[in-house]
Order: structure tokens, then C-alpha cells, then sequence
């Protein structure tokens, strides 16, 4: 079985926050996958999957000189999944329900983690894709981060901060297509997932039947990457494929 028939076989894939949920969901659908040769898994701290498709390594992606050297010791990339992200934390950083509550240390860090180390992973392993076949290279982001969509307020750094990645993924859209006419760049909203990310806000945002599972949420972004096209790169796509607008 495998979610992802639009690629040649055999497919090599890079998870980095493989411990996260999603993360972790990810791993186990695509070392599942039949299509699928490697999953290298990138996290900050020890897997607790085993799988002979694994190739798992701790890895701080802050350090470009770890990111760098890790990225030269993969043979080959067809698939990039980058499913970092922080929203809150215990010590005080949270989503900001008015402009009064805006803390520059806590935006500085929600930034760092959602659109610099994101956009420096592109760095390093966008090189290293084939030109000549499809090729995709994805990141986890979120619809609020749609400025069009913005009906609420509030959130100002998580939204801020995924508005930027979402541009940040279309300006690599743009300069892989002079080079990698195959490959696509896309960002994903997996919905609202039960994980640790959303777990303090997920009986505000969603009633009981809209929440998903890491493994559905994995399910559903693997079928929109197999199915996201060279001329959709650039977009934002939600977890049940549609578009969602800047």
C-alpha cells in the first residue's frame, strides 16, 4: 500500500521533528509505505521507533554546522517533511490574545522555531534533490496564518510567524522552478491535531468530531503531498487538499 504513487520508486524521505506528533505519525506511515526506501528521521532527542527503513540521528537544526553535516551524509532526498513548530510553553510563552500581552523575547523565540529553522533546513537540503523527477519539500504550517483569513485577531506571533513561513516556502517555489522543474514547495495545515501544540486550546477551536489523531492528520498530508502539483507549488494546502489563500 502507499499514499504516495506520484513519485518514481524508490522514494527517500526526511522527517526532521520526528518526535513530535505529527512527526512521529509521519515516521510510521511512511516507513509503512511500499514506495518508500529511507526515512531518515531528524529530532532533538532519542526515537522511540525502530523500523529497518530508519535512519534516525539527534540533531539540533539551530546548528547550521550539524544541519550542514547531516545533510551530506544522505545519498538522496525525494521527500522533505518539516514538521517543527512551537505555539506555547510552560514557562510563559502563549498565544497572545491582545497586542497588550506582546513579549519580544517570546516573539523572537516563536519566530526563530517556526519560520528561521524551517527556512534553514530549504537551505541545506534543497541542493540535494534530484532536478530531473518529482520532488517535494514541505513544511507544517497553520490557516492562521492566511492573512485573507485573519477574522479573529490575537495569535499575533504564531500567525506573524507562519505568515512568514508561508511566504518563505512561495519564494522557494519560485527560485526551484528555474532549476527543478519537477519539484514542489508547499506548506500544510494538518488541522487541528491532538498533540501537545494544541492541546490547551482544542475546546475553543474544534468540537470533539473535528479533532484529529497524529495518524489521520498523517494520512491526509501524505495524500495532498502525492497529489500537490509543479504549478501548486508555492500554496498553502489544508489537510483535506484545498487551498487556502495568502
Amino acid at each position: 500500500m502507499s499514499h504516495l504513487s506520484s513519485f518514481a520508486n524508490p522514494l527517500d524521505a526526511l522527517v526532521v521533528g520526528a518526535n513530535g506528533g505529527i512527526g512521529r505519525a509521519f515516521i510510521e506511515a511512511l516507513t509503512m509505505d511500499d514506495s518508500v526506501r529511507t526515512v531518515h528521521a531528524w529530532s532533538r532527542h532519542p526515537l522511540a521507533v525502530n523500523h529497518s527503513k530508519l535512519v534516525p540521528r539527534i540533531l539540533d537544526i539551530a546548528d547550521e554546522a550539524q544541519l550542514q553535516s547531516a545533510v551530506e551524509k544522505i545519498e538522496r532526498l525525494t521527500l522533505v517533511i518539516v514538521a517543527t513548530g512551537i505555539l506555547h510553553r510552560a514557562d510563559g510563552l502563549s498565544p497572545e490574545k491582545s497586542y497588550k500581552a506582546l513579549d519580544p523575547a517570546h516573539m523572537m523565540e516563536s519566530l526563530h522555531v517556526n519560520v528561521i529553522l524551517p527556512a534553514l533546513v530549504a537551505k541545506y537540503t534543497l541542493p540535494r534533490l534530484p532536478r530531473n523527477e518529482r520532488t517535494v519539500f514541505c513544511a507544517l504550517s497553520a490557516r492562521v496564518g492566511s492573512i485573507s483569513d485573519n477574522r479573529l485577531g490575537g495569535w499575533y506571533s504564531y500567525r506573524a510567524g507562519k505568515a512568514a513561513l508561508n511566504q518563505i516556502i512561495k519564494c522557494l517555489s519560485i527560485e526551484m522552478r528555474r532549476t527543478h522543474r519537477d519539484a514542489v514547495c508547499i506548506g500544510l495545515h494538518p488541522g487541528t491535531v491532538d498533540t501537545g501544540l494544541s492541546e490547551p486550546f482544542q475546546k475553543s477551536l474544534v468540537p470533539d468530531h473535528a479533532l484529529f489523531t497524529p495518524a489521520q492528520s498523517a494520512s491526509h498530508l501524505l495524500q495532498v503531498i502525492d497529489k500537490a502539483l509543479p504549478e501548486e507549488s508555492g500554496s498553502l494546502f489544508a489537510w483535506d487538499g484545498k487551498i487556502i489563500p495568502a
